[in-house]
């Protein structure tokens, strides 16, 4: 147990012990006492509360930090995975942050544009520690995007790895995992933005980050209009 308690503790980022995330994390889960449940019904409201969105900040602390992320309610991967795992260590479930690089094949033709790639790297997982063992769940996608995308949602049973299917409902490739990044009891923000920097090109990287510096907006564009990847 020694060993879990750096995964219990709060961060500056991982802030559980924030009243609005501690509050959120009693309402959806506090009726149970059993860890699994729990993480269960943790995951189903981040998945589905926070609405993905890959145009959001990401360059800062605050960006991704758990109680901010919960008021904008609008967030890609990494923050929707910090989310998770600052509600779990609210409720006592050892939580980490996991990370991988994606081919995501079925992207839209604008944010394939906008990033000049199908790869997203360092996509962000939750793993929680359940029944002696570390279980991944993975609440990026809501369960409307999906609907609009022919991509079941991800189902988390607290038992099993709960990751992205490798096809869609029509069976077209969907989501291809490429790399393991590894694990981290605390967002490593900047060895996320250096990959974006050397992924995506350091210019682009930097002109997103200017961009959002001038215009304080939270968001680029509406992702939920844009259209399907065909290629």
């Amino acid at each position: 147990m020694e060993e879990l308690e750096k995964f219990l503790k709060p961060t500056s980022v991982i802030n559980s012990d924030h009243p609005e995330v501690k509050s959120l994390a009693y309402e959806v889960a506090g009726r149970y006492s059993d860890p699994r449940k729990r993480a269960i019904e943790i995951f189903y409201a981040v998945r589905d509360l926070i609405w993905y969105d890959p145009y959001t900040p990401f360059h800062k602390p605050e960006h991704y930090r758990a109680s901010e992320v919960l008021r904008r309610k609008r967030a890609f991967c990494i923050p929707k995975a910090v989310l998770l795992c600052a509600l779990a260590r609210a409720l006592g479930i050892p939580s980490r942050l996991c990370f991988f690089d994606v081919r995501n094949h079925l992207a839209t033709k604008q944010l394939i544009e906008f990033m000049g790639t199908d790869i997203f790297v360092f996509h962000g997982v939750t793993e929680f520690f359940l029944d002696g063992k570390w279980v991944k769940a993975t609440p990026a996608f809501n369960k409307e995007l999906c609907e609009l995308h022919r991509v079941p949602p991800v189902e988390f049973d607290g038992k099993n790895d709960a990751i992205f299917q490798a096809f869609n409902l029509e069976k077209r490739k969907f989501m291809e995992y490429i790399r393991f990044r590894g694990t981290y009891e605390d967002l490593p923000l900047e060895e996320i933005v250096q990959a974006f920097k050397e992924t995506y090109g350091e210019e682009r990287v930097n002109a997103w980050i200017e961009y959002f510096e001038k215009t304080g907006k939270p968001t680029l564009r509406d992702f939920t209009k844009e259209e399907i990847w065909k290629g």
